[in-house]
Parts: structure tokens; sequence; C-alpha cells
């Protein structure tokens, strides 16, 4: 027995120091923005001497011309429907795989996970070409169209594994009671489902919001910037960086995710942990 206990308490206290270690980079930029730029360079201590808030007033501002307000405008404008399309698209085409069966279903639901596989790296310069030719660089339709028709198979295959874990029967039941396939999955399966979506949204919010590549290939003009382009090109504006100016914008620029993630952390860890239904 106490030695059940100690390696319990040894388990916690090592836990509690991971995540300190994980979580210091966060702390350290949150104390910074609160810094002058001498005292960020130059001083040791975690805490500032004193609390100054000019960074987070003159780095809300910007260049000037434009300020963050407009570069949370187009991040929401970037994501909110991308995400909205991703799970859309992935639970109908995840509702086909898991619950039909045609003719060649196996060999599509292989061939779709195996582009899983495919280096994303491989894919810039095609995906560059066929958006320019189709006439969709300098906007949002690169992040758009991609989620509208599923190209996420990562999560095609989360929301498979959790459908093929819900019982047939309910199914076979909604027929009786005269339900067509889309009542089967608008009122029946989508309840069931909730997790797995929201954890889907978390997903792809995280990473439509914090991706900088792919904006800054398809991205030219600033009025259309998202809040990871802002934050980089706060660093080419002036010669002499502004570090608790960018420190400030980066902890306005994550509070978003991180509101959004301990409200939906129930159903977050339900939908990565379920496989099906309970009880």
């Amino acid at each position: 027995m106490i030695k059940k206990r100690f390696l319990r308490g040894l388990s916690y206290l090592m836990i509690t120091a991971i995540g300190i270690i994980m979580i210091y980079p966060l702390i350290w930029m949150f104390f910074a923005a609160f810094k002058t730029n001498n005292e960020i360079n130059l001083a040791t201590s975690l805490l500032p001497a004193q609390f100054d808030w000019s960074g987070f007033v003159r780095g809300w501002h910007a260049s000037g011309q434009y300020t963050f307000t407009d570069f949370f405008k187009n991040t929401f404008l970037l994501v909110v429907p991308t995400v909205l399309f991703t799970v859309v698209s992935c639970t109908i085409v995840a509702y086909g795989f898991a619950r039909f069966s045609f003719k060649g279903h196996k060999i599509l639901f292989a061939l779709m996970l195996s582009t899983m596989m495919v280096p994303n790296a491989v894919l810039i310069i095609p995906r560059y070409l066929l958006f320019r030719d189709l006439g969709w660089l300098n906007g949002y339709l690169p992040f758009w169209m991609p989620a509208l028709f599923a190209c996420y198979p990562f999560f095609i295959y989360q929301e498979v594994q959790f459908l093929r874990g819900i019982p047939t029967e309910l199914d076979e039941a909604a027929k009786i009671d005269g339900c067509n396939s889309f009542q089967i999955l608008v009122q029946i399966l989508l309840p069931v489902l909730k997790p797995s979506m929201i954890s889907v949204c978390i997903f792809q919010t995280i990473w439509t919001w914090n991706d900088f590549m792919n904006p800054l290939i398809y991205i030219n003009s600033v009025s259309k910037y998202p809040l990871s382009l802002a934050l980089r090109m706060g660093l080419d504006v002036a010669a002499s960086t502004n570090w608790n100016e960018i420190m400030a914008m980066a902890c306005v620029s994550i509070l978003p995710l991180v509101i959004m993630f301990f409200c939906f952390q129930k159903y977050f860890v339900e939908g990565i942990a379920s496989s099906g239904l309970k009880g």
C-alpha cells in the first residue's frame, strides 16, 4: 500500500514537473508583454520590475495603416468557414464510408488513408499552380475549397472510427420508423457524433489559426493578412524589434484558442478517447 502511494505521488510529481516545463514559455511570454524592451533583453527575472501596458496599446495599432482589429477579422474570416466546411464535409464522407457498402469502397478508403502518408512539402507546388490557374490566389479560397471537399483524411478516419462504434441497430430502428439515410445522419447519428465533431473543430481551428506557411504562400496583400503573418510582420517594420509589443500581441492572439479549448475540453477528450457508445 505504501509502495503504491509512493509510486502514485512520484507519477504526480513527474507530471507536474513536465507540465511546468511545457507551460513555462507561455508564462514567460505573458510577463514579457508587461516589460520594457530593455528589460526583456537584459533582465533575468521572470516578473517585470513594473507592469507596463504600453506594449498592448502600441502593439494593437501595429504599423498604423492596419491594426490588429483588421488582422483578427481576417483570421476569423479565414478560420470560421474553413472549420465549418471541414466538419460538414468530413462528417458526410465518414458517414458514407462507415455506413454504406458499395463497389470499391474498400479501395477508396485505402486510397484516402494513403494520402495521409504524402509529405506536405510534395504538394506545395502542385497546389500553388492549381490555385493560381483557378485565380484563387491572394484570397481565402485555397483554404475554404479543400475544406469544402473533405481534403482532410485524418478527420475522416477519426469520424469513421467513431461511427463504427455506434451500433447499426440505431439505423435499422430509424429505417423502420420511416427515416431515410439523410434523416438517420441528422437525427440519430449527429447527436452521438458530437464529441468527435467538436474535437475536429478544435483541431482544425488550432491548425488553421496557427498556420503560417500556407497564408504566406497564398496571400499577398497585407490587408488580408491573418494574425500569424501580422505577428511576423512586426519583426520587419523597424530596424529594432519591439519585443514587448510582439509578446503582447502573441498573448492576445492565442487567447481565443485557450478559451475555446477550456470550454470544449470535455468533448475534446471524449472525442479522442471514445471509439463508440459507452455503457
